[in-house]
């Protein structure tokens, strides 16, 4: 089964290379400017720009949707310390270095306007 999340992007256009070259995503569509659907194992990855399809319109409160805040989706690496020397070489925005913890190392990344995206190497167990 594959879960699927949305994450709201400035441009959506300038995401997709984040997202396929970076972290090794899949584009399955990308019909319009203000839409893709990108894919990565089970994990089903929606684009949306503000404004753009039925998930971009604002609410009757006139609220409307914007990229950022700190819910993530975390994808696993097998090398944590290589993975983000290379990110970083390639202009990669960290908003930490490295943090440590009992069931492994993390680190968040943000995609180009912003969304974290948890890089997550598990702790190794002996035995």
């Amino acid at each position: 089964m594959a879960v699927t999340f949305r994450y709201i992007v400035h441009d959506v256009d300038a995401a997709i290379p984040f997202y396929v070259d970076t972290l090794g995503f899949s584009l399955l569509m990308h019909p319009a400017p203000g839409f893709a659907a990108l894919a990565k194992g089970d994990l089903r990855l929606l684009l949306n720009r503000p404004g753009a399809g039925g998930a971009g319109q604002s609410m009757p409160d006139g609220q409307s949707p914007s990229p950022g805040g700190w819910n993530r989706i975390q994808i696993e690496v097998e090398d944590l310390a290589a993975t983000v020397a290379r990110m970083k070489e390639e202009g990669g925005r960290f908003r930490s270095e490295i943090i440590s913890g009992n069931g492994g190392k993390q680190i968040i990344i943000e995609d180009p306007s912003g969304n974290p995206i948890e890089l997550f190497e598990p702790a190794r167990r002996e035995g």
